[in-house]
């Protein structure tokens, strides 16, 4: 059984993955999820994989699952610890000295969202929670919380990708990366064709067992 170490995204915390933590658990696997010290102005990238890693404590066989902004955090979690294999849920690749204000630029997001259309979905129901029942995306916007700017100017620290199996997952209906700019990205950046499912931004609230099919799925490659 693995350890599943859930990095939130931005501006969220490690309720998030609660519906996906009791899928896993209920398979015999234990999860970890903590919430990030992004609401603390002086808090940098390197405190958000401190508090990863205290809250792991002597865990092993671990799976570091990155959603959104927290592909900044997961990749310096596993350069750190033993970790078996690294996962980006619709995340944010970073490059190294890349610092996350600059990545919309710098990858082309920004354009890829007008584009698509994207930036004119201004209402968060639609963008970020179009298919999470009302009540649990009503509940994560109540949890909503400020971001480090302190993190968001920091240039991303390490010279290279950690060197062990990374996955990446698209999430065909997001609204908010266009799907095809993340296929590109993955492919560009980590040199992998990603895997894909169903669903927006916030498969974790919308599609938990789904999601927990295809990370369990992953231990058995």
């Amino acid at each position: 059984m693995a350890t599943f170490v859930l990095i939130h995204g931005g501006g969220d915390s490690g309720w998030v993955w609660h519906l996906l933590e009791a899928e896993l658990r209920s398979r015999g696997h234990e999860t970890v999820a903590p919430d990030l010290p992004s609401d603390q102005p002086s808090a940098g990238l390197s405190d958000y994989a401190d508090a990863v890693i205290e809250a792991v404590g002597e865990r092993r066989n671990l799976v570091v699952v990155g959603h959104s902004y927290g592909a900044f955090t997961a990749p310096l979690v596993a350069d750190r610890l033993p970790v078996g294999l690294l996962v980006l849920l619709a995340g944010m690749i970073p490059a190294p000295g890349e610092r996350p204000d600059d990545w919309w630029e710098t990858t082309g997001c920004s354009q890829a969202r007008d584009d698509a259309g994207l930036t004119a979905i201004e209402d968060p129901f639609e963008s970020f929670y179009h298919d999470v029942p009302r009540n649990l995306a009503e509940e994560s916007m109540r949890r909503e919380r400020e971001e480090s700017s302190r993190a968001g100017s920091e240039p991303w620290p390490l010279p290279v990708w950690p060197d062990l199996p990374t996955k990446f997952i698209v999430c065909k209906q997001d609204r908010f990366f266009p799907p095809e700019f993340f296929r590109d990205l993955a492919r560009t950046r980590l040199g992998i064709v990603p895997d894909e499912i169903g669903g927006g931004h916030c498969v974790a609230l919308s599609r938990p067992k789904e999601l927990a099919d295809l990370l369990e799925g992953y231990l058995q490659k």
